[in-house]
């Protein structure tokens, strides 16, 4: 007999009624799906199911590109099986784990790719991400339970310190988790970074997209009626309006996170705190709480929406300064606070070894910095070797106290109006945000400011009203670039500054490993790159502040590369001389296909896709370049080596563009046969090799 599974993945001996694990009720337990070992896309090995939910099961699986690394794996299968309906369901899909693939943060597991595959004549889509392994809150709480206590006021505080910069990073790229709860947050148990931090799981964008699928395209007809629309979120946890409506923001989340905590400390469900006839919450009856973190959680599961908190920054400020007395107001104090009256926004940053940055002494320094940035802004187009003065001493001297003086140096934004003053915070707080270095993001500016005002040569503009329409033209420059530059992924941007040609040549080598050569990586980071900056195109650019950003693309395509969701190799099936693929390309998107193919063997290839699309062929050794950036749409040629051949379609527009690529390879004097394909994918006797060819574009080429 198979082991069963509780709905959290635990095993347990065949016959079991309640999870040995977490005590869960086995009455109905999780059935196995996809049995164990079978191996999808000739890539990833499937381990066991983890877990069973209303869209299809989760399974724990072994990436064979990866060194047999877990991974988890999610699948869908479309109810109804039509071509339009499969496929419909793989836009869909694609278009949310292309959101969710950006997010980059230690606390969230990486969205790694999304494929199609057919079992038993039925089509699944599997959405790929890196496995956690640890305990859900909700098992923690069990645990507790049976020992007789339960998570305590201090623990709670902790976890929403830990969990709200995790939410205030990812509705700052206006994603929206939709389902938090004890069973998707899980505390990490194996010893690699962040230790002892929640990760969050789970992300209910994808459900939302199965949901749709399953509502929008049931075809009537077969004798059930048409399914309701799925509203995504758990009863108790959810707020009110996402229940009704399906309608969240920001604030949803924050309701989540507040019901979660409460089920932590008090041990019961949503249900069992929220009067059945007010629908209002009474979970003081329950515990007692501070009054400090009893007002935040009340604000947060405010029945009106417009009476909770905004943003996780609001919340982490309101328990952070409940946490510490207010500062005397001294002159050093005074001193330090802009103008403008706001406070500082708390980022999701992290100190080492993962302790959060939010305290009061941070702030003031970030507000000090926001500062000098703002004096910064003005002195452009000086090179990073000129002395500068100090701020101070760039105004007129004046006969009054030196405290005057002491006080323009420290409040460097004084000297503008408040709309300026405002709209440099704003910049300053977007850059921080992103994780952009400030001597970088000032560099790049002024580089790209100079270039569409070269009139004005090398002056360096003044802080006085002449001045003043350049600025707004400086800072709306800065604004495109941090539009721009947020398409990058955290780490991407984390780097921009320090990126080298010897980090180039480390990335020669990953992709090398798999057989792709450094050409085609190229070709994706330029698509990337020139799709947002077509005026770069041609110009000797890579050892300018821009070629920083240039570097930054290729160093996510090399990471999309390894990942596997822009990379595929492509193996005739038994008995076929030939092989289809295709797919859809979105802004700037690319993708490397390789096929091991034998020296003397004629290759047929055609590509169907708009004229945006461009093709580029390379031999196993990079010295042959039979297409590059290419419009054709077609090529026949009798192969010159043995060995993986690569091929890269990039999309050169910013709209979704279709491709579908056929290729074909057999021996001349052969006929296409079966018996003559056991000779079409040959393994190549070594790896590709990097030649002096295999570098950066001509305008590319420090």
């Amino acid at each position: 007999m198979n082991p069963v599974y509780c709905s959290k993945g635990h095993e347990n001996p065949p016959g079991s009624r309640f999870c040995l694990h977490c005590g869960e009720k086995l009455g109905n337990p999780v059935t196995q799906g996809i049995q164990a070992g079978l191996t999808l896309s000739e890539r990833y090995v499937i381990v066991r199911q983890l877990g069973q939910g209303g869209f299809g099961r989760t399974y724990l699986a072994e990436d064979l590109n990866r060194f047999r690394e877990f991974c988890v794996l999610k699948e869908f299968s479309p109810q109804v099986q039509t071509t339009y309906v499969v496929q419909k369901a793989e836009e869909l899909f694609e278009r949310e784990a292309s959101v969710l693939y950006k997010l980059e943060h230690p606390q969230i597991p990486r969205f790694r790719e999304l494929f199609r595959s057919k079992l038993n004549d039925k089509e699944y889509l599997f959405l790929v991400q890196d496995y956690v392994q640890g305990e859900t809150y909700s098992a923690l709480l069990q645990t507790r339970k049976q020992q007789g206590f339960l998570f305590t006021e201090i623990e709670a505080r902790q976890l929403l310190q830990q969990i709200l910069p995790v939410l205030e990073y990812i509705h700052s790229l206006g994603v929206i988790h939709r389902d938090i709860s004890p069973d998707n947050l899980i505390l990490r148990s194996t010893p690699q970074e962040p230790i002892g931090l929640p990760i969050l799981i789970d992300f209910g964008g994808v459900k939302q997209v199965a949901a749709a699928v399953a509502s929008q395209y049931y075809q009537p007809g077969v004798g059930t009626p048409s399914p309701p629309p799925t509203l995504l979120g758990k009863i108790g946890y959810a707020p009110p309006e996402q229940m009704r409506t399906g309608l969240v923001e920001a604030h949803s989340d924050l309701y989540a996170l507040a019901a979660t905590v409460l089920v932590l400390m008090t041990g019961k469900q949503p249900q069992e705190l929220i009067d059945p006839h007010t629908l209002s919450w009474r979970w003081r009856q329950e515990i007692s709480l501070s009054s400090n973190l009893a007002a935040v959680l009340d604000k947060m599961l405010s029945p009106a929406p417009s009476d909770r908190y905004k943003s996780a920054s609001q919340v982490l400020a309101a328990l952070t300064l409940a946490q510490q007395p207010l500062p005397k107001p001294t002159a050093a104090t005074v001193a330090v606070a802009p103008p403008v009256a706001s406070s500082p926004t708390p980022q999701p940053q992290r100190k080492e070894g993962g302790v959060p940055v939010k305290t009061l002494i941070v702030a003031l320094v970030l507000t000090m910095t926001a500062g000098l940035v703002a004096w910064g802004v003005t002195k452009f187009f000086k090179s990073p070797s000129d002395s500068d003065p100090s701020p101070d001493t760039t105004q007129e001297s004046t006969p009054t106290s030196s405290a005057k003086p002491t006080q323009q140096t420290k409040d460097p934004l004084a000297k503008f109006s408040p709309e300026e003053r405002q709209r440099k915070q704003t910049l300053n707080d977007r850059r921080q945000k992103l994780a952009i270095d400030n001597d970088f993001y000032v560099k790049l500016v002024n580089q790209v400011f100079r270039e569409k005002n070269r009139g004005l040569g090398e002056r360096s503009l003044s802080d006085g009203s002449e001045d003043e329409g350049l600025r707004v033209r400086w800072d709306q420059t800065g604004k495109d670039l941090l539009d721009k530059l947020a398409l990058l992924s955290l780490s991407a941007r984390r780097q921009l500054g320090s990126y080298t040609a010897d980090k180039r040549d480390r990335w020669k080598d990953q992709v090398n490993k798999i057989h792709v050569g450094s050409r085609s990586l190229y070709d994706l980071g330029d698509a990337a790159f020139f799709t947002q900056f077509p005026e770069q195109q041609g110009k000797n650019f890579i050892d300018q502040p821009i070629g920083q950003v240039w570097y930054g693309f290729v160093y996510d395509k090399l990471n999309d590369i390894l990942a596997g969701k822009a990379f595929r190799r492509i193996v005739f099936d038994p008995g076929a001389i030939g092989k289809t693929v295709s797919g859809t390309l979105y802004g700037g998107d690319g993708k490397v296909f390789i096929a091991g193919l034998a020296k003397d063997q004629l290759m047929d290839l055609k590509l169907q896709a708009s004229s945006k699309v461009l093709l580029s062929v390379y031999s196993p050794s990079g010295k042959i370049r039979f297409l590059e950036n290419s419009t054709r749409r077609s090529l026949s040629v009798t192969l010159p080596e043995e060995g993986f051949y690569e091929f890269v379609v990039v999309s050169t527009t910013s709209q979704p563009v279709d491709y579908q690529l056929s290729l074909q390879a057999v021996y001349q004097n052969a006929s296409p046969t079966p018996t003559s394909t056991t000779t079409t994918t040959p393994e190549p006797s070594a790896k590709p090799t990097v030649t002096p060819s295999d570098e950066p574009k001509e305008n590319l080429s420090p």
